[in-house]
């Protein structure tokens, strides 16, 4: 996940830059000021207490904030990452979000900070005063605040600057020079990540054609456990002999296997920039277990892709297949070409459930030339990452 925190004193521009930055990043908005105006204007309990305080000048109640960002934060739990504008402003903040990230398997990526002096924040609020009618933008009000970002927030900066994710950014200029140096500023602090794309569809759906070309255009690794299998099985290891007669039947072999042939694999390929997985998962178990190997190099599945394809059209393609040399012993018979595809129904449907509900599913037209489905699952591959950013 991308999260960052947007940093700055009062009047900073904040809002303004945050807006920009969720839509090129896709991420969800946690504004504390946004919400707690809300509870304001809706006259809830907290609204009420918030109200008497921002009034002030003053910080709300740590428990009043962790509330209502924990609310946030839940409903959203499938977002790509969190833009936190306005938080945190103190030290006990900080933990606090390291926390709440922490519940969702991340982290902070970085706080970036608006730099703007202090004459030019107070002329800012002041103008911002006659437009929106903000009771807190008033000069005693602006000062107190001000004062509490001197006592208050500063120290923040030492915090995240010891784990070297404070970054620094000019406040002033026009609003595009500032957004440009924000996202020049937050590609720096994204790491190298796997790419890793999952490659689903029925049996003759041609997953294996598009797989190794996917991967050899994109520099990617190609894992397809059902080649792998049969390699075991031609050199009659342990692991094939095992294998085989779940093959010959077109069952799904024993889950330990496939885990064995895929860590081997990766770990085989220290340098990969990511992995194409071809036909695995294939079960809701096996896709908690390829989130458990790829959560060892910290990293995720980038994109699902399923190539969709009617099932009289697969069956045509397998029978087809049966007459070729990349015939499979499980092609030469309708019974077991029909076995393979209800067992696709019935176990591999509900995995592309589960990678909707994380939002990387992309389906494919799998019918036309290889060349023209190739084309297709590009596109869907450049989609993703446009998503993804």
């Amino acid at each position: 996940m991308l999260n960052i925190a947007l940093f700055g004193p009062p009047g900073a521009g904040k809002g303004t830059q945050s807006k920009m930055l969720l839509e090129k990043y896709n991420l969800t908005y946690i504004s504390t000021g946004d919400m707690l105006r809300e509870e304001i204007s809706n006259n809830t309990p907290i609204g009420r207490e918030a109200k008497t305080i921002i009034d002030k000048g003053g910080l709300v109640p740590d428990e009043m904030i962790v509330q209502i960002i924990e609310t946030k934060v839940t409903m959203n739990l499938e977002s790509r990452g969190f833009l936190f504008d306005g938080f945190p402003r103190t030290i006990v903040q900080a933990y606090i979000l390291d926390g709440l990230l922490l519940k969702l398997n991340t982290s902070l990526s970085c706080m970036l900070s608006l730099e703007v002096p202090e004459d030019e924040l107070i002329e800012r609020m002041l103008q911002r005063a006659t437009t929106s009618g903000r009771a807190d933008d008033t000069l005693e009000v602006i000062k107190v605040r001000l004062q509490e970002y001197e006592n208050k927030t500063k120290p923040v900066i030492d915090f995240y600057s010891e784990k070297g994710k404070y970054f620094p950014v000019k406040g002033v200029g026009s609003l595009d020079d500032i957004f440009r140096e924000l996202c020049q500023t937050i590609e720096k602090t994204i790491p190298q990540h796997y790419i890793n794309i999952v490659l689903l569809g029925k049996p003759g759906s041609g997953k294996g054609t598009q797989g190794e070309i996917l991967a050899r255009r994109n520099n990617l690794v190609y894992i397809s456990t059902g080649k792998m299998l049969r390699q075991e099985i031609a050199n009659d290891t342990e692991i094939g002999r095992i294998a085989k007669p779940f093959m010959e039947r077109g069952e799904i072999v024993p889950d330990e296997i496939a885990i064995k042939l895929i860590e081997r694999k990766i770990e085989r390929n220290p340098s990969a920039q990511g992995f194409i997985f071809k036909g695995f998962p294939r079960t809701i178990v096996q896709a908690y277990i390829l989130d458990g190997l790829l959560r060892r190099l910290d990293s995720r599945v980038s994109c699902m892709l399923n190539l969709k394809l009617p099932t009289i059209e697969a069956i045509k393609r397998l029978h087809n297949r049966s007459k070729t040399e990349r015939s499979r012993t499980y092609d030469t018979s309708t019974e077991l070409i029909i076995n393979r595809l209800e067992e696709y129904e019935k176990k591999t449907k509900p995995v592309i459930d589960y990678y909707k509900k994380q939002s990387v599913f992309f389906e494919v037209d799998g019918e036309g030339s290889p060349e023209d489905v190739n084309q297709r699952l590009e596109d869907a591959i450049k989609d993703a990452f446009k998503e993804l950013r």
